[in-house]
């Protein structure tokens, strides 16, 4: 019986804390360890026991391992019926706060390192693209006159791109230096582009504010990219579009140290999943080859 794996599962109290915190947080498994002060080997076995269970789902970036609860089918359903249990003991909270100030942690990592390249992110990414022309083809994807949130924006070369053609944008990037370089781009235009400073999970945007989301290679930089949908989600109109742009799965680990990834890319599956379950409805893909044989990936969907 489900019930039976389920509940034998949480009948430890080091279980219960890691599960109490994925249910609201993905960590990987040295951020487990850091947070519960314990040895690999211990939470390793914790966390095989919880994910053989099912309470667990397991994401893998090729050395990497990162857990979530489980927020599909039986297990849903298991942990909506037995998570208020959890709210006010101390010690699961004070484990929620700490895992808070880790994902801080991250965020600050990510600000820091845009920070230290703003000036030299053009080229950087041009070097990532080679010959593919990708705010061109994101143009093509863009009503005329259309409300659009760039998110990510960087130094502002695609919303330099898009100016004419819409009738207001917001650019909203976590980086300040990347925000300096966006903001110089545009100093002697009469433009109506908004910069924002802002986290991506949580966007100085209101509600239905805007008609296009744009993710344009942003994604793998994100701790948690399906909260970003989510968020995308709450700012766009009924029947606005979503456009995401990112790097097929891919092994080369360079990346992370070379352009700041966190994820190596992922799979299209994935991107199609995030989408559907923030309510949006796939319209196209398309796929690109760049150098060492990774791959772009471009999705666009419409918000039901």
């Amino acid at each position: 019986m489900l019930s039976i794996n389920y509940f034998k599962a949480l009948s430890d109290i080091t279980r219960i804390r890691v599960f109490n915190v994925l249910l609201t947080y993905e960590l990987s498994v040295n951020e487990i360890v850091l947070l519960l002060n314990m040895g690999q080997s211990l939470i390793s076995r914790h966390l095989k026991i919880l994910n053989d269970s099912g309470l667990l789902s397991c994401r893998r970036d090729r050395v990497w391992a990162f857990y979530s609860a489980n927020q599909t089918n039986d297990a849903k359903r298991f942990i909506d019926a037995i998570s208020y249990l959890f709210k006010d003991d101390p010690l699961l909270l004070e484990d929620l706060d700490k895992a808070s100030r880790l994902i801080d942690d991250r965020q600050n990592f990510t600000k820091t390192f845009f920070n230290s390249i703003a000036s030299e992110w053009d080229r950087l990414k041009h070097d990532i693209l080679t010959d593919i022309k990708l705010n061109e083809i994101i143009f093509n994807n863009i009503k005329k006159d259309c409300v659009v949130a760039d998110l990510g924006c960087g130094t502002g070369d695609l919303l330099a791109c898009l100016s004419a053609h819409i009738s207001r944008a917001i650019g909203v990037d976590s980086s300040v230096k990347m925000l300096e370089q966006a903001k110089k781009r545009f100093k002697n235009s009469n433009t109506k582009i908004d910069f924002r400073l802002g986290e991506l999970e949580h966007l100085p945007i209101g509600n239905g504010e805007v008609d296009t989301v744009i993710f344009s290679l942003v994604l793998h930089h994100l701790p948690s990219p399906e909260s970003a949908i989510m968020e995308s989600a709450r700012i766009l109109k009924s029947d606005g579009k979503i456009i995401i742009a990112d790097f097929g799965k891919h092994e080369n680990e360079s990346m992370r140290k070379k352009y700041g990834d966190r994820w190596l890319g992922f799979q299209d599956s994935e991107i199609k999943r995030w989408l559907s379950d923030q309510g949006f409805e796939l319209r196209s893909e398309a796929s690109f080859v760049l150098k060492e044989s990774i791959r772009l990936s471009v999705h666009t969907a419409i918000k039901k």
